[in-house]
């Protein structure tokens, strides 16, 4: 029992020499964590985010919100209804020769009303219904 022991405590020994000799101890080479630093790897807190949501509603503004991308007439018309029936002031754009449909333009004012529940109940009462977040002064584009 005793050679036992022995032959594991050099086994042991050997074992550690072994290892010494193949990975010898060094200092790493630490980088500074400046090189590492960029502007989206900062830790901001949530509540820094918000703020600066906020503020960039500014740039945001230039946005609007547009529904419809309907074939007909009258459906766009229907839509209209019960928009208006919601409370949503909308404008109406007209066609374009593209064939993209009929769309209209919801007021900046009017788009707190339409959240994602509204506009998915909106997307089954009409099938072709669509929306979009574009800049404002352009018109829908053809898909």
């Amino acid at each position: 029992m005793r050679w036992l022991f022995l032959l594991l405590l050099v086994l042991n020994v050997f074992y550690y020499v072994w290892h010494q000799q193949e990975a010898p101890l060094r200092a790493k080479d630490v980088t500074p964590l400046s090189l590492y630093r960029g502007s989206q790897q900062d830790i901001r807190l949530l509540s820094e985010t918000t703020d600066r949501a906020k503020a960039g509603q500014g740039a945001r503004r230039n946005e609007c919100l547009f529904v419809g991308g309907l074939s007909s007439q009258e459906s766009i018309s229907e839509l209209q209804q019960r928009l208006a029936e919601m409370g949503v002031e909308v404008q109406s754009l007209a066609k374009n020769d593209s064939g993209a449909g009929y769309w209209l333009s919801v007021t900046p004012q009017s788009q707190r009303l339409l959240g994602d529940a509204q506009l998915q109940n909106l997307s089954k009462e009409f099938n072709e219904l669509k929306h979009k977040i574009m800049q404002c002064e352009g018109v829908a584009p053809a898909e």
